[in-house]
Parts: C-alpha cells; structure tokens; sequence
C-alpha cells in the first residue's frame, strides 16, 4: 500500500505532495474538494475531524493531519531526499523554526482571509476581518521575505521549509503586494517551481494565470 494524500489543488496539499515526489515516495492524491465543501462532508471528518486538509494515509493505514508534522515525518523517512537538514544541527533547529512559524503564523491569517464568516457576521463585520487578517499575513509573510538567504531560506540549502515557504507566497497576500515587497520569496517560489521533481505540482497547484 502506497501513501494517499488527500487534498485539493492550490491547497495545503502542494506542500506534503511536494515533499513526497522530491523523496521518490509513490503515493495517490484523492481529491476533496473545497469548491464543494467536501471537507466538511462526513467521509472526510472521519478521516480528520477538524476537516482541513491535507491528510496523509501512511502504507500501514494510519492518518497522519497538520501539513507541518506531515512534513517532518517525511523528511524522517526518508533522509537520503535531504529534506530536512541533519538531526540536533542548528540548520536543522533553523528549518523547524521556520516551518512552526509558517504554521502557526500565517496559517491562521489564511483561513480567517478565506472564510472569515466562521469568525464574525456575515457582512461588514467579516469584512474587516478579512482585511485586517491580510494586513497581519503581509507583516508576517515579511518576516519571511527577510530571513531568506538567497537562494534558500536557510544557507545550508534546499529543505522543506522551501516549499512551505513557495506555498505560502502563493496565497492571499495579492500579487501586486508580492511583487512589490517580495522579491526573495518570489525567487525562491520560482527555484522551488523549477525543480524537476517538484514542476508538475506546481504547474497543477498554481497555474499560471490565463
């Protein structure tokens, strides 16, 4: 039994399945789709009862939720991919810090962006959440912007923190706001875009506009 990811395009998912062709590691990818709110469906809360995405079945059958802690696992698993830098190394406790930051940074902004109706009325008041919640995305996704070593994040080289970080510059920022205030983050989603393993994910999670 291979991996099964589970997720839609231009969701969470593009990290882990990123992760899982640079590692070599077959897997299947089930759509649950947003469009639908298939998320909340009962086949997919039984699956992962916060109904967000992604989540991965692992070959012996059991569920692994959270995109970071999926991340890690598969950097663990297999090592030879590189995809996190060597255990008890500073580069390594670099990565963590940056995949923990992303996660519970700028997660939180995203989902409020895009359903901010779950944390106020309907209207006006979800509204300005909205706004004030992208506001916060932009100051935090900076903090990214200037950690960047260039090509990278960190200077000991590609990691996963790379695609969290690709994907995360993808999302809800505006793409006027990317380009004026992001040039090392929109380079480093461009060398992330541009790896062999990684290019047909990409070009299927984020295609380029029409």
């Amino acid at each position: 039994m291979s991996f099964v990811l589970y997720g839609d395009r231009g969701s969470g998912a593009f990290s882990v399945e990123a992760a899982l062709a640079e590692a070599g590691v077959p897997y299947e990818f089930r759509t649950v789709s947003l469009k639908d709110n298939a998320q909340r469906a009962p086949e997919f809360l039984a699956i992962n009862p916060s109904g967000k995405m992604p989540a991965l079945q692992v070959p012996d059958g059991g569920i692994v939720t959270e995109s970071l802690a999926i991340l890690v696992m598969i950097a663990e698993r297999f090592p030879d991919a590189k995809l996190l830098p060597p255990p008890g190394s500073y580069a390594r406790a670099q990565a963590l810090r940056w995949l923990a930051f992303m996660a519970s940074e700028l997660y939180p902004m995203v989902e409020i962006v895009d359903y901010p109706e779950r944390f106020a009325p309907k209207g006006a008041e979800s509204d300005a959440l909205r706004e004030c919640a992208r506001e916060k995305l932009r100051e935090r996704i900076l903090i990214i912007e200037q950690a960047v070593a260039g090509p990278w994040l960190l200077t000991d080289g590609f990691s996963v923190a790379d695609i969290y970080a690709a994907m995360f510059s993808r999302w809800d920022i505006g793409s006027e706001f990317r380009k004026a205030n992001l040039p090392k983050l929109v380079a480093l989603a461009n060398a992330v875009a541009e790896r062999p393993h990684v290019a047909p994910i990409w070009r299927r999670h984020f295609p380029p506009p029409k």
